[in-house]
């Protein structure tokens, strides 16, 4: 098995003042004012602790409690605290939040006692006997869907603030998987693999990966025969109709048993996985690739597109298999894909304002971002929000140890203090042009000056030279330029990387990536297009207005930009345009600063 990269972790990487820092910010006051109590409201109603004020509850409206998906009543209530438990312990590792760092143990403790109630092994927001019931031709609410999570957060927690406890309760609950698959593979075998258990064969893995204990290696043997599998093997189609979010997390277990095992079949099904879903499938502008939480034909985006598209669960989760992808390989393809994904999903999906999330992305004229509640919903997508919201920091920085070069794979303003090889780096990254505060760069790119692709990085710290890989995305229109202590430097290139040899301490890169709107038609409806600046998907601000009269090859010919002051984080309005000799005027922004207008991201061409 070739070595792969090794990705800097959230206690190597600090994400400085920026749209990432405030969205960042955003996230931990949600995770800070969510109450403990209700976060575990289910475990403690399943372990028959009775919490003070609810033994009955005359005001439904006025009670402490959280409804939607975490409401008593629902099959999957309890999901979100696995979601919560994970994400929380990734701010904790991050900036050691005391808050959230007090939250979690209280929260850990909490589950101890569940456990202890239910007899030391189990501890389930649901009954036990939901499993029972899959084996039944009965309707039951994906509960291995809804343990998986709590599982995956008692590993997180364990995984990024050595919390003992937490690993004391996962290793009770793979007894009793243990017992349960055991039982399952005699009695009803493809009841394993009921109940939406996608994330399982990934987090026994990881949990085998981290701990060496061999019940979690037989816990994910129990877990690895999966349908999908099998499909992919024999070359067909394995995602068209099917559910997406079902799908994509099964990837991730085959990723992580690639990485336990170095059998070549793993890393296979992974990369063909991807052909299917993304190279041969196609995406929107804003990378989904599903309509109403199922897969899209291959190619027919136009004849889907509607307000059930882009379900952010998915967007979460492909970018957690393009991780892979690119850890194994330090191909850009997969790096650029998570950059789209992050400006068209992870923020455009997040409102600036509360931190939730939109479960759905609408694509049709004039949409509406559906914005979810902080107590009365609770959908997945809730839960994998404020998990994505934590993940900038180990998104910007990988190394390749052995060959000493130090990979930047998102521009976000950020400071690296950790390791290349056995020797010590720091490198700051920030924009040209950040904000009211900060000098602004203006020593040459007239026309850049308000360009938010002028980037900097400073070489703090070097125990050894080694080499800067720069990400060069696939939008930059012409040739980036690349200088080292003022002096432009020639681009040796790489798998879609800017190789710059010798760097060492004190030196300052500075990189220019020029960008221009491009339209990205859709493949079967090639009329229809979404405006693209760089990797930013463009809203136009319209509820009437599909059509725009203009060559789509030549967007300048009918968008002009729009340029202000502005007092936040930049110093100038970014990407905003406005069309020009249209019948009506439309307003385009960055489709992640839409909040609750009415946009349209498809347009008509109407040739002149």
């Amino acid at each position: 098995m070739k070595k792969a990269l090794r990705t800097y972790t959230f206690k190597d990487v600090k994400v400085n003042e920026s749209l990432f820092r405030k969205r960042m910010e955003i996230n931990k006051s949600y995770l800070r004012e969510l109450d403990d109590t209700c976060l575990l409201q289910n475990y403690y109603f399943e372990a028959g602790i009775i919490i003070p004020g609810l033994m009955t509850v005359e005001d439904p409206s006025k009670a402490n409690m959280h409804w939607g998906w975490e409401a008593p009543s629902c099959q999957l209530r309890g999901h979100f605290l696995g979601h919560y438990m994970s994400a929380a312990a990734a701010v904790v590792a991050n900036d050691g939040d005391a808050i959230l760092d007090a939250k979690l143990r209280h929260i850990v403790s909490e589950l101890s006692r569940c456990q202890k109630m239910n007899g030391g092994r189990w501890v389930g927001s649901i009954p036990e006997k939901y499993f029972e019931i899959m084996i039944e031709d009965r309707y039951i609410w994906s509960p291995q869907y809804t343990i998986h999570k709590l599982l995956m957060g008692l590993l997180d927690t364990y995984k990024y603030t050595g919390n003992e406890e937490a690993l004391k309760i996962l290793s009770g609950m793979a007894d009793w998987f243990i017992d349960w698959t055991e039982d399952m593979k005699k009695r009803s075998p493809e009841t394993i693999y009921k109940g939406e258990q996608a994330g399982m064969l990934e987090t026994w893995a990881d949990a085998y990966s981290v701990t060496g204990d061999e019940r979690y290696k037989i816990l994910a043997e129990n877990y690895k025969d999966q349908g999908i599998f099998r499909k992919i093997k024999a070359g067909a189609d394995a995602l068209t109709d099917e559910h997406t979010n079902a799908s994509i997390p099964i990837i991730q277990g085959a990723a992580k048993m690639y990485e336990l095992t170095g059998d070549e079949d793993w890393r296979k099904i992974v990369e063909v996985f991807w052909d299917l879903a993304v190279s041969k499938r196609g995406m929107y502008a804003t990378t989904g690739q599903n309509a109403g939480e199922f897969w899209i034909p291959p190619m027919k985006m136009g004849e889907y597109r509607g307000d059930r598209g882009q379900e952010f669960c998915t967007v979460y989760n492909m970018v957690r298999v393009a991780e892979y992808l690119f850890k194994w390989t330090g191909n850009s393809e997969y790096t650029d894909y998570i950059e789209k994904c992050i400006y068209n999903g992870f923020l455009a999906q997040q409102s600036a304002e509360t931190g939730m999330p939109t479960y759905f992305l609408p694509m049709t004229t004039g949409s509406h971002k559906k914005w979810a509640s902080k107590r009365n919903d609770f959908w997945c997508c809730q839960g994998t929000m404020i998990q994505s919201a934590t993940k900038y920091p180990e998104m910007i920085y990988s190394a390749d140890d052995e060959n000493k070069i130090l990979f930047v794979n998102q521009y976000i303003p950020s400071e690296l203090s950790s390791t290349l090889g056995d020797k010590k780096v720091k490198v700051v990254q920030s924009l040209g042009m950040m904000g009211n505060e900060v000098v602004t760069l203006f020593e040459e790119h007239s026309i850049s000056e308000k360009s938010r692709w002028k980037l900097r990085f400073k070489v703090e710290e070097a125990d050894e030279a080694f080499t800067l890989a720069l990400r060069i995305p696939e939008w930059v229109e012409g040739e980036a330029e690349v200088s080292v202590n003022g002096t432009a430097s020639d681009i040796k290139k790489e798998s879609g990387y800017a190789l710059i040899d010798g760097i060492k301490g004190s030196d300052v890169i500075d990189l220019f990536l020029p960008s221009v709107v491009k339209a990205e038609r859709l493949p079967d409806m090639k009329h229809l297009a979404a405006f693209v600046d760089g990797p930013i998907v463009l809203a136009g601000l319209t509820d009437e207005v599909d059509v725009i009269s203009g060559d789509f090859d030549n967007p300048s010919e009918f968008l002009d930009p729009v340029t202000e002051h502005a007092y936040d984080i930049f110093v100038w309005l970014q990407n905003n345009y406005r069309t020009k000799r249209q019948p009506k005027a439309i307003k385009f922004m960055p489709l992640y600063d839409v909040k609750d207008e009415a946009y349209t991201l498809y347009f008509e061409e109407a040739k002149k």
